[in-house]
């Protein structure tokens, strides 16, 4: 079966709340996924402004692994952490009673090629993902994970390979301090951005952005003949162009390279 056909699913797990229920929501299609493949973080944010949804860039996630072309792109699904309090759940429960929160519930969702989006408000302390979960994502298939947050066995984590964003890394486990998982695939705040389950994601060195499903083929196709174009530039500026003249590509520039684009 085709991980990215359409499809509604509707998943119930016990939590320290009581049901930590998932919205319906339907996964992009291979073809919206395929279509962003080739398309960078910069351009898809620069063409979504131009299209007039200008909240895109999830700030504050850089790549845990630094090699230049870590790179991502892929449907999401959401994990959001909220405040602990002490008469609903607290960290002094421990690790056992992760098991039955949103946290090992979104891994159990995965499917293959998705994006997993984590809300975890910025937080210094909490390590929403370590070795054994991310190991257990990687093996269910997922593409790579964004968090507004922080992850731990850093060491460990690089080695699986799972590209990853994150504000950095941290001993704590993921209700070791002042968070906890609450609920999954349902709509975050991330990094100032708005994720809802399904939207895609596209991530590389510079940062990740949300894109949504309805805007995705039309700004890949429009993404890659900008990115074209920057790509004639650069080689008429590395041959010594006048950066006027091809950059933007405008004028005398653009029509050297449709030409050019004719001809080959």
């Amino acid at each position: 079966m085709n991980p990215y056909g359409h499809g509604v699913e509707q998943e119930t797990y016990e939590t320290m709340l009581g049901p930590a229920q998932s919205s319906p929501f339907v996964r992009p299609t291979a073809r919206m996924v395929a279509a962003l493949d080739g398309v960078s973080a910069a351009t898809a944010c620069a063409k979504l402004h131009q299209m007039g949804i200008t909240r895109t860039f999830i700030d504050g996630p850089v790549p845990l692994h630094r090699e230049p072309d870590v790179r991502v792109s892929g449907g999401a699904v959401t994990l959001q952490f909220l405040p602990q309090r002490e008469d609903v759940f607290s960290g002094g429960e421990q690790e056992d009673a992760e098991r039955k929160t949103a946290l090992w519930a979104v891994l159990e969702t995965i499917r293959p090629g998705d994006v997993l989006v984590v809300s975890a408000q910025a937080s210094h302390f909490t390590g929403c993902l370590g070795d054994m979960l991310v190991r257990y994502f990687k093996l269910r298939g997922g593409a790579g994970i964004v968090v507004d947050g922080r992850v731990r066995d850093a060491a460990r984590v690089r080695a699986l390979g799972v590209p990853i964003w994150c504000t950095g890394v941290t001993p704590h486990y993921a209700s070791q301090t002042e968070l906890f998982p609450s609920a999954f695939n349902v709509p975050v705040g991330v990094g100032g951005a708005l994720v809802t389950p399904g939207d895609l994601i596209v991530a590389d060195e510079d940062g990740a952005v949300v894109v949504p499903q309805r805007s995705a083929v039309t700004l890949a196709e429009d993404s890659l003949l900008h990115q074209d174009r920057e790509e004639f530039a650069r080689r008429r500026l590395d041959e010594g162009g006048r950066l006027s003249d091809y950059y933007p590509l405008t004028g005398a520039g653009l029509e050297e390279y449709l030409a050019s684009r004719d001809a080959g």
